[in-house]
Parts: structure tokens; C-alpha cells; sequence
């Protein structure tokens, strides 16, 4: 793993978020408070001049409480052999047991940040929580959104700032 800008980061972005998904993490590694859960749903960008991971959060996920609480969290992506962990990890609920154990992946502290990632990550992104917003289904502007919300559990959005990046070879710019 290399530290990488975030002008030099280059990554397939939607292969990334809709193929190969992330684990968001959020906590405190040292005191061993944390929660994570699979993320598809998010993007990278420019935002207030700051290198930005924009990720969504239902209020009924166990992360939810991780994430209001702290003020930082990880994206970490992983090679595909880990697909059926991240898998476990969107369905399962922290709540209900420690299902990071019933996976091959091990949490580890982050360089920059208190929120953890994960050992076996080809990319980490620390970010700081720098605004968040509820949605609000009146605002949606084509009726097909709404499909994706039967329980009426609308996401809460987060922006966070990018305060370090690591990664493999593969992110890159060549």
C-alpha cells in the first residue's frame, strides 16, 4: 500500500462503487467502537475546494449510530476474492453479533483518522465528516426513486473531506 494524492488516485469509478463496493467504517479503532457495512451507493468529487467521498446511510442500519457519533470514517475496497465477505457484511447486522469475525477480514488501524479499515484493502480512503443532510422524498425529481424506498427509510447523506488515501499499484495515475 502506497499513500496516494488525491490528484494522483485513478480508479474505474463506477466499476469501483457498483461492482466491487466498499466497506464503510465508522468508530474509534483504539477503543475498539466501531461498526462497518457494504456501501454501493456514493461517489468521489470536488467539493467547498476539498477532495470529497460522498456516501448514504439508512437511519435503520446499525452503522447509522456509528457514523452520527464519530466524526471520521474509512471506504475501504478489496481485490474479488473477498466478494462474498463484503456480501455477509451488507446483510448482516453488528448488532446482532460480531460478523467481522465470520469473515477473512481483519480491522486495522488507519494512518490519519480514528475510524479503522481493514487489512486486506487494495485502497483505503479516510475521511472526515464535513456535512450531512437528510433526504427528502417531495425533492425527488423522477417518481422511479421512490421505488427504492418500499419502508419509507430515506438515507441520510454524508460528505467527508479526504484526508489520506492508500491503495495498491492499480489506483494509480500512469
Amino acid at each position: 500500500m502506497k499513500s496516494i494524492s488525491f490528484e494522483q488516485f485513478n480508479s474505474n469509478i463506477f466499476e469501483l462503487w457498483d461492482k466491487q463496493w466498499f466497506l464503510l467504517t465508522s468508530g474509534d479503532f483504539a477503543s475498539g467502537q466501531y461498526n462497518t457495512m457494504t456501501v454501493s451507493w456514493g461517489f468521489f468529487g470536488i467539493m467547498w475546494n476539498k477532495p470529497m467521498a460522498v456516501v448514504v446511510v439508512r437511519p435503520v442500519r446499525h452503522t447509522f449510530a456509528f457514523i452520527e457519533k464519530y466524526d471520521t470514517f474509512t471506504l475501504s475496497a478489496f481485490p474479488d476474492k473477498y466478494h462474498n465477505d463484503l456480501k455477509l457484511l451488507g446483510t448482516k447486522s453488528g448488532r446482532d453479533s460480531d460478523k467481522i469475525a465470520e469473515t477473512d477480514l481483519r480491522i486495522c488501524a488507519s494512518q490519519k483518522i480514528a475510524a479503522p479499515a481493514f487489512e486486506q484493502a487494495e485502497l483505503r480512503v479516510e475521511c472526515k465528516k464535513m456535512y450531512w443532510d437528510d433526504f427528502k422524498p417531495e425533492r425527488f425529481l423522477d417518481a422511479d426513486i421512490e421505488k427504492n424506498y418500499p419502508r419509507k427509510d430515506y438515507h441520510r447523506i454524508y460528505y467527508g473531506e479526504i484526508l489520506h488515501i492508500s491503495g495498491t499499484e492499480k489506483y494509480l495515475v500512469k
